[in-house]
């Protein structure tokens, strides 16, 4: 064996792996910003979070932050931050429907992911069912896809953030909903995210199932 070849050989062997997986997948679960779009391509996030910063302090709210959550970058680190002070509540309720209103208009100026379209109508053209389980607003997932011509490949197993926050990945709901709306078992279906979350909350909703068996 030469060392080019004890190289290679894992490499083709996690990819016949991998090619093994995808073609007994029936039950496909997609995260959204990331293997769908980049959502926030022409619409910066970073932006995003300084809208949300802005609108507390025009409500008397800047001690709610500290100075690191003030400049966070992403805005959902400024929602999380919310959450933790004042749980389940108005104010959350109101912030949550900001970034909402700020994802949708991000919509337009999204970038698709390389090849993400074509793979979608290829799996439900062979027969696969599709579903979306993403931290972004359900409203926000339907509005990207019924953009591409894809919304009938996922309707109307779209599922994603609601104001109770608790409910984000890697907390598994989403997932848990979008294979209870699809009949199937976690053993049987596929998920595609782009983050340790995805990760972490496909292997809750796995071992869920076995707890079921």
């Amino acid at each position: 064996m030469t060392p080019h070849t004890a190289q290679t050989e894992p490499v083709a062997t996690e990819t016949e792996n991998l090619r093994q997986v995808i073609d007994r997948a029936r039950f496909v679960l997609f995260d959204f910003d990331g293997p769908i779009c980049r959502l926030f391509a022409g619409h910066s996030a970073e932006d995003v979070a300084k809208d949300l910063v802005a609108w507390l302090e025009a409500q008397g709210l800047r001690g709610l932050l500290s100075e690191e959550e003030r400049g966070h970058p992403d805005p959902m680190a400024v929602l999380y931050a919310v959450n933790r002070r004042h749980p389940q509540s108005d104010l959350v309720a109101e912030l949550e429907e900001r970034l909402t209103q700020q994802e949708l208009k991000a919509v337009p100026s999204a970038w698709p992911t390389p090849y993400a379209d074509p793979l979608i109508r290829t799996w439900t053209a062979v027969g696969a069912r599709l579903a979306i389980a993403t931290n972004n607003s359900p409203r926000t997932a339907a509005s990207y896809l019924a953009s591409r011509a894809l919304a009938e490949c996922f309707a109307p197993n779209i599922y994603g953030r609601t104001q109770d926050l608790h409910h984000l990945k890697p907390d598994p709901h989403c997932l848990n909903r979008a294979l209870n709306a699809l009949g199937a078992a976690p053993s049987a279906a596929l998920m595609i995210g782009d983050a340790p979350t995805d990760c972490v909350a496909a292997r809750q909703a796995a071992a869920a199932d076995d707890v079921g068996q």
